[in-house]
């Protein structure tokens, strides 16, 4: 059995190459800026969020060690980019099925592609961005060149992270309509759950609740996000190896997510054509 669903997936490679490229051609189609958008939104980010905490809150961001860079906007980019990429692909993928419920009733085929595909064209958008933040870092004078395949690594893995939270969330979709209005409650906690526009020193190592020490650091830093944030900027912004812990941890996350979410999809998959 599992030897006839790999032969679906290889044969249908070049089914997904094209639906990606659907994707990416549809994503900015009549707009007058085009692929513009992809870089303009995150720096439009960066600007808002600039000036609510470094200006008005006054958060200071860490001096990269041993880089030394000392920059907000580099540092808010570094988090944020790998954040557009989870949250994208959350989105996005929860409307891969329900958007192609005409060519799902038609023809069979792995239904999975829907969610590659969609994941895939956020993929290429993410590595242009994280392209043009390596130059941005390189203008300042940060050597990040080194590091790009640390980075490459961390992309591998944030992708299949965020494939198998995509095959969970796409197949839910259908049967459970709730699921997108949760998720769009949950991003918002996630996005404050990680030092995203804070850094992590803010976080403090116990906290005191009805007389009991927490040790709230360390259960901070069981959130997968977290290792992974920090993982991108210890290789971007302070130019250092990722800790083997982090990695491991983060692949550990990946392969599980992936697990669970082929499970469920394949589970639910024999009556997506009526659901849709």
């Amino acid at each position: 059995m599992l030897k006839s669903k790999l032969a679906e997936y290889v044969d249908s490679g070049d089914l997904t190459v094209n639906l990606t490229l659907r994707e990416l051609r549809s994503r900015y189609k009549k707009s007058f800026l085009g692929w513009s958008w992809s870089l303009l939104n995150p720096l439009s980010t960066v600007i808002v969020y600039s000036i609510v905490f470094a200006f008005f809150l006054k958060i200071q961001p860490p001096v990269g060690e041993p880089s030394g860079l000392n920059n907000f906007a580099a540092f808010l980019l570094c988090g944020l980019l790998p954040w557009n990429y989870l949250q994208g692909s959350m989105n996005a993928s929860m409307g891969a099925l329900i958007g192609n419920s005409n060519l799902i009733k038609k023809v069979y085929f792995p239904r999975e592609v829907f969610v590659v595909s969609a994941i895939g064209s956020l993929l290429v958008s993410f590595l242009i961005e994280l392209g043009v933040l390596c130059a941005i870092l390189l203008l300042m004078g940060n050597m990040v060149l080194p590091w790009i395949p640390i980075v490459l690594v961390l992309v591998a893995i944030q992708t299949f992270f965020v494939l198998g939270i995509g095959f969970l969330l796409s197949v839910l979709n259908v049967y459970f309509r709730d699921v997108q209005h949760l998720v769009s409650i949950a991003l918002m906690a996630l996005f404050y759950s990680a030092p995203i526009v804070y850094p992590i020193s803010v976080v403090p190592d116990t906290a005191h609740i009805a007389g009991m020490a927490i040790p709230l650091g360390t259960i901070y830093r069981l959130n997968p996000l977290v290792q992974l944030v920090e993982s991108y900027r210890d290789a971007m912004y302070d130019l250092r190896f990722p800790p083997l812990l982090s990695i491991v941890y983060l692949i550990a996350w990946s392969i599980v997510l992936m697990v669970i979410g082929l499970a469920v999809f394949q589970k639910l998959d024999f009556r997506l054509a009526e659901e849709v």
